[in-house]
């Protein structure tokens, strides 16, 4: 791994919020607040005139009204924001190397070797302003030796900001900052690191390995390592990024509709909870079916991102009957999610049914107690195709 890595962290401002200022320019500059009304309802997203408030995601809808009362509060629209963000992908696409979709609205890019033949903030600062004059949208930059610290330069210069990292001064960088800006550093370590008087990176840093270890494990070493700069992840490539799937193969070939659609259901159930799991998102499903004659016949759909159970099943059983034309007997069945992104709590609160929302996270907590079999839809207890 070359340690004169040039990565760009790109990110947009208040992402959702952006969409809907550039849909309501009269929204610009207004503390706006995107979640539910309801007494159970959330913040989802908010603009940095609603954080001086001290509104932050996932804040209860109650408390939120009672810090900032004059907020313009909007429900939102996922199909909208999943929109903007390919929209955003395709223009780094066609302009950069290599790329990889960390979020809905978050890209690394790996420009190593390119500063040969132009400079790389330069190009950083030009690649910038086309998203934004492209897209009408606000973004941020950080660029730096790896993800890591590209990220959290990022971070340190939003909103409509950039910062350029290098080598000799990313320690420099680093120290002075709270631990809790770290990416990948949990509630739970964070507190026990605070209890131990360990608030700073700085103060990170000096800790030994072993005792890092033997007080977080694992997870431990590679905070320790990201307190001293030190990062090798490489960059994903989008068109590369990973799938998951199932198919099942039937006993008896068949043509019990109801039945067959049973089953999908189980399977995307089986499908979102590994999502989730992941605590990622897809904005891609694609079923196949195998006819008794072995011709497979496939059907695929764009959706809002998304790791909610009803909206792909819904889907799903849509995509079925499209593929399902020939009214032969049907061998298999599968269906596969693509187009994956990190963040199911960053976009699934925001999908606009808290219901849905709690309903899963219920159920997963369940499945991670007593197995992943411990619920099933109780129209395929019994299902035998």
């Amino acid at each position: 791994m070359r340690t004169d890595r040039q990565i760009i962290h790109m990110d947009q401002d208040a992402f959702f919020v952006s969409v809907e200022v550039r849909k309501n320019p009269e929204l610009r500059g207004k503390p706006v607040i995107i979640g539910s009304l309801s007494d159970r309802g959330v913040v989802t997203s908010c603009s940095y005139e609603a954080r001086k408030f001290g509104i932050h995601a996932a804040m209860p809808a109650r408390m939120a009204r009672m810090l900032c009362p004059h907020g313009v509060w909007v429900r939102g629209n996922m199909d909208e924001y999943s929109k903007a963000s390919h929209e955003i992908t395709e223009i780094l696409k066609e302009n950069v190397p290599l790329i990889e979709k960390a979020s809905i609205d978050e890209h690394f890019i790996d420009m190593t070797g390119m500063d040969k033949h132009f400079g790389t903030l330069k190009y950083a600062r030009e690649l910038r302003v086309r998203v934004m004059k492209e897209t009408a949208l606000p973004i941020s930059f950080g660029l730096s030796v790896n993800k890591t610290v590209s990220k959290m330069a990022t971070n340190e210069c939003k909103p409509n900001g950039e910062l350029n990292i290098e080598k000799p001064v990313v320690q420099p960088f680093l120290n002075p900052l709270s631990i809790r800006k770290i990416p990948g550093l949990g509630e739970k370590s964070f507190i026990k690191l605070s209890d131990m008087g360990i608030r700073r990176i700085y103060e990170l840093a000096q800790v030994h390995p072993e005792y890092m270890n033997s007080i977080l494990g694992k997870n431990g070493i590679g905070l320790l390592q990201k307190a001293k700069g030190i990062d090798d992840s490489p960059i994903i490539p989008y068109h590369e990024q990973k799938s998951i799937g199932t198919q099942s193969t039937f006993k008896n070939d068949s043509i019990d509709l109801t039945s067959i659609n049973h089953l999908l259901t189980a399977m995307v159930m089986d499908l979102a909870f590994e999502l989730r799991q992941q605590h990622k998102q897809t904005a891609c499903i694609t079923v196949t079916i195998r006819y008794s004659t072995r011709e497979d016949v496939t059907k695929q759909a764009s959706i809002p991102y998304t790791a909610l159970d009803a909206p792909l099943i819904t889907k799903a059983k849509e995509l079925f009957r499209q593929a399902y034309q020939k009214r032969l007997l049907i061998r298999l069945v599968g269906i596969r999610l693509s187009n994956l992104v990190n963040g199911f709590e960053q976009i699934d609160l925001y999908a606009g049914s808290e219901q849905q929302y709690s309903l899963c996270q219920a159920m997963d907590r369940i499945r991670r107690r007593f197995g992943p079999d411990a619920i099933k839809p109780a129209s395929v207890i019994n299902l035998d195709i």
